[in-house]
């Protein structure tokens, strides 16, 4: 069993001083985390890397007896947790611009492949990406592990316990789903 395993078990049984060595050892895949996170968002946020690290991290902390059983584990919920934290920023700034009223869009259907998302395209992201979750739970978690997160098909596969052909035509699944989801 890894060092970081050892932590993160220890830190899902309330040791803090644990949960702080998890992230002083996994504060550089963090922020390769959170500077893609911010890439995608396009700087839509006001945030910078360090500061969606920090309130990832409060958040994190802030989890009450949250287990992870592995490092790509703890980095997909991270990935989750930093995601969460730029829609709430994007929606917040949205609520102040537009006075809480949000304009109906109509949106690309390539999300995946898109480069930076203006704010309302990053909102019906995550509406889309909630309607997956509640139809095919397994498919919302691959597109956060990879879209979101930046992990590797091998690593999204034994985070969930399935092979990377699974997760290959989940991925393709995610992806017709969201697209249409999109459309309209």
């Amino acid at each position: 069993m890894s060092d970081i395993t050892q932590l993160l078990q220890a830190a899902g049984q309330g040791d803090r001083q644990a949960a702080d060595q998890v992230v002083s050892q996994l504060y550089g895949e963090l922020q390769r985390l959170a500077r893609q996170r911010m890439r995608l968002s396009g700087g839509v946020t006001l945030l910078d890397t360090t500061a969606l690290v920090h309130e990832a991290w409060l958040r994190l902390a802030g989890a009450q007896a949250k287990s992870f059983p592995d490092r790509r584990h703890f980095l997909a919920y991270a990935a989750r947790v930093m995601r969460n934290v730029v829609i709430d920023v994007v929606r917040a700034r949205h609520a102040e611009r537009r006075g809480g009223d949000q304009a109906e869009l109509t949106l690309n259907t390539a999300v995946i492949e898109l480069g930076p998302q203006s704010d309302e395209n990053i909102l019906r992201i995550h509406e889309a990406l909630d309607e997956l979750a509640d139809v095919e739970p397994r498919l919302a978690q691959v597109v956060e592990m990879r879209y979101f997160g930046g992990l590797l098909e091998q690593e999204i596969a034994e985070a969930l316990g399935v092979t990377e052909r699974t997760v290959q035509r989940d991925w393709q699944k995610a992806r017709l789903f969201l697209s249409i989801s999109l459309k309209g």
